[in-house]
């Protein structure tokens, strides 16, 4: 503890309070996504949304997120670090004022698309910081800090937004953005460091940025609507096939140009590479089990949202607990073994939530939650150290934008894929449900919740209409329960694929080491 305080002093306190304040205007942009997500029937119900429509509350700040992510950059070049924060943050917070005054879809759909840009450059200008702002031994308590609130935010937006909804009107999802917005906007200008502007980086490639636009825009559309649609259909094929092309033609032009908006020679780093890739991985796990709980929960055991958001706490308890002893194994311990360890865990915690039963609630759900806490804290930092600590100052903005777009984009795949086995897989296992029960299986009886007493009583062989209804409800959600468990499943084998990457990161990591103890 006394070691820690030394190191901390060796940093203007000013500054660390400016961090703090960066990491809470990012925590409020991750939580919005959360907080909204939980009240979108509500918001239809107050603008008399229709049903189709409402799901682009969400999707059109996404979207904008996303295109802004890997900016990041280029615009900390033209505004520095401070002004860039400082603007978003403004931004977001006069955004989230007009979402709450907005009495029209198209209104509250427009300042969504100003918040999630605004939001969107607040997440990689923390972890740009990170690197920047502080000296190599503390970048790990930084790290933390910042690790800490880009996961927490997600686990707990469930339990905020189901009790803000239930105590207040829906307006306060976006107003409590307002005063740790109005308080970060006004104080951040005087405690960071005051960096020179580059206005040479000023020229702005108005195709390229056309052509990133166009690319991640196509991409997320059709994730969304891959699993209603198919993703061979052909508004799918056609998307994914624009988004192809445009985001080529973007990388053509960018690795050519001579102010690139966007710097990706960075990727010739093969430790920025790999720690590109194990942040896609986590994205997917992640942001896929925030997903996949709450519809469990809803669907099958008919829980409401502040319900949900109690049994979810668990995995933020949990990362607050590991948080002072990540910071303390990453100083001592080498970070492939600790990124290979925490993916490990992380597959374990997601392959364990693979036996969940229609009985499944609070208790089941405990461990793997645990295991998935602890995991993920190893799963965040050591490969952000692994993909940002060995750049320079200049490269690390441009870098820190791709790696966080890199685990939104691993979040957005891996929804899109649990839709889709949630879509596919159900009528399925249906099928096969009815089929055994029809064979007399008493142990498929039990495990639908039906008395095994009624299949020798003659159930087994056909389905009168009367049986068939009453039977029909246990049979969709035991293979809806079944879907749920193959969309776990498939998460733990992206945290596979983590582990499996982590070796060949063998070589940079070393000199990587090297020359963080050189500092």
């Amino acid at each position: 503890m006394t070691m820690m305080r030394t190191e901390l002093g060796l940093t203007a306190t000013g500054t660390w309070i400016g961090f703090g304040l960066m990491c809470l205007g990012m925590f409020m942009a991750i939580l919005d996504i959360q907080v909204v997500a939980t009240s979108l029937p509500t918001i239809q119900n107050a603008l008399a949304i229709s049903p189709e429509a409402m799901s682009w509350i969400q999707t059109s700040y996404l979207i904008a997120e996303v295109i802004a992510i890997p900016l990041t950059g280029w615009l900390t070049r033209i505004l520095s670090m401070r002004w860039l924060f400082t603007a978003a943050i403004a931004f977001f917070t006069l955004a989230s004022i007009g979402c709450a005054a907005s009495d029209s879809f198209a209104m509250l759909v427009s300042f969504r698309v100003v918040q999630g840009f605004a939001g969107g450059t607040l997440i990689p200008t923390v972890f740009a910081a990170v690197f920047i702002l502080f000296r190599p031994r503390t970048q790990g308590i930084a790290t933390t800090i910042a690790g800490i609130m880009a996961v927490l935010a997600p686990t707990v937006g469930p339990v905020v937004g189901g009790w803000i909804t239930q105590m207040y009107s829906w307006h306060w999802l976006f107003l409590i953005n307002v005063i740790p917005g109005l308080i970060a906007c006004v104080l951040t200008p005087y405690l960071l460091p005051r960096k020179h502007t580059n206005l040479e980086g000023a020229k702005l490639d108005g195709l390229s940025l056309f052509l990133l636009a166009a690319a991640l825009t196509c991409l997320e559309i059709g994730l969304k609507q891959s699993p209603h649609d198919g993703w061979f259909s052909s508004i799918c094929i056609s998307l994914f096939s624009l988004s192809a092309l445009t985001g080529g033609f973007f990388v053509w032009r960018t690795l050519r140009a001579a102010h690139p908006i966007v710097q990706l020679f960075t990727f010739r780093d093969r430790s920025f590479a790999i720690g590109c890739v194990l942040s896609f991985c986590l994205g997917v796990g992640l942001f896929g089990s925030v997903y996949l709980i709450p519809v469990f929960l809803a669907f099958v055991r008919g829980r409401d949202a502040l319900q949900i958001g109690s049994t979810m706490l668990v995995t933020g308890v949990a990362q607050l607990a590991i948080a002072p002893i990540a910071v303390a194994l990453e100083r001592r311990l080498d970070a492939r073994l600790l990124t290979g360890v925490g993916f490990a865990l992380f597959a374990l915690g997601l392959g364990l939530s693979t036996f969940e039963t229609r009985d499944t609630d609070f208790s089941e759900m405990f461990w793997p939650q645990i295991i998935r806490g602890v995991a993920i804290m190893f799963c965040l930092l050591p490969p952000t150290r692994l993909a940002l600590g060995t750049l320079s100052e200049t490269q690390v903005p441009d870098a820190s934008g791709l790696f966080n777009l890199m685990r939104n984009l691993g979040g957005a795949i891996g929804i899109a894929l649990i839709d889709t086995v949630l879509y596919g897989r159900t009528s399925v296992h249906a099928d096969a449900l009815r089929a055994r029960l029809l064979a007399g299986d008493t142990s498929t009886a039990r495990a639908i919740g039906l008395d095994p007493g009624l299949i020798a009583s003659g159930l087994s062989g056909s389905l009168t209409p009367n049986a068939e209804a009453y039977v029909r409800p246990m049979i969709e959600k035991a293979a809806f329960v079944w879907s749920v468990n193959d969309a776990w499943a498939m998460l733990a084998a992206f945290a596979l694929l983590g582990v499996l990457v982590v070796p060949f990161a063998w070589r940079t990591s070393h000199a990587s080491a090297v020359a963080i103890e050189a500092n």
